[in-house]
């Protein structure tokens, strides 16, 4: 409203100068036009002008959503990650029971048969999620996969292979939940 008031003041000011230089009715009508376009100019300037920080400010608030949205996914499967990992490590000590219970000879086939079960169930489980066994006998030690706790002396076997692996280590989707103990032959 304020630009209007001046709009106009600036317009009468134009045509009082048109006129004071006694310049004929049609010339300070042409004036008026040419004021009024530059006017109308100037005010679809300034609309174009805000229009474009619109939709700038429209674009920078599309993008930090779509940042937000993708880093809360990636906080979603983190945490389900997380907390499926912990949870294998807490079970793992379960499967090393398992192993040892199937090592050892028995005589009750049905109790065997039974503990088998439970291990191949538990070990399907494992895989489901994702889970699974390092390989270690035979491979070349990795500190990244591998604890080595001992060293041996073996000649039919390389330099830093796994000649025997003591307790199995385990992967979540290329993570390594436990690392394989194992010996190494030099």
């Amino acid at each position: 409203m304020e630009e209007n008031q001046n709009l106009e003041q600036v317009q009468e000011e134009q045509v009082e100068e048109v006129a004071a230089d006694d310049v004929t009715l049609e010339t300070a009508e042409e004036v008026t036009e040419e004021v009024q376009e530059d006017a109308e100019v100037a005010k679809l300037a300034e609309t174009e002008a805000k229009a474009a920080e619109y939709l700038d400010r429209w674009q920078r608030l599309m993008a930090e959503f779509d940042n937000y949205r993708k880093r809360s996914e990636k906080e979603k499967a983190d945490s389900y990650d997380y907390a499926v990992s912990n949870t294998v490590a807490e079970m793992l000590p379960i499967i090393d029971n398992f192993e040892r219970a199937l090592k050892v000879e028995s005589t009750d086939t049905a109790l065997f048969a039974g503990v088998e079960m439970i291990y191949k169930q538990m070990m399907g489980l494992f895989e489901k999620l994702h889970v699974t066994p390092i390989e270690a006998v035979g491979k070349e030690f990795d500190p990244n996969l591998h604890n080595a706790i001992m060293h041996i002396d073996d000649e039919t076997l390389g330099e830093n292979i796994v000649a025997e692996e003591l307790q199995k280590g385990y992967l979540y989707k290329e993570k390594v939940i436990r690392h394989s103990l194992v010996k190494v032959a030099n």
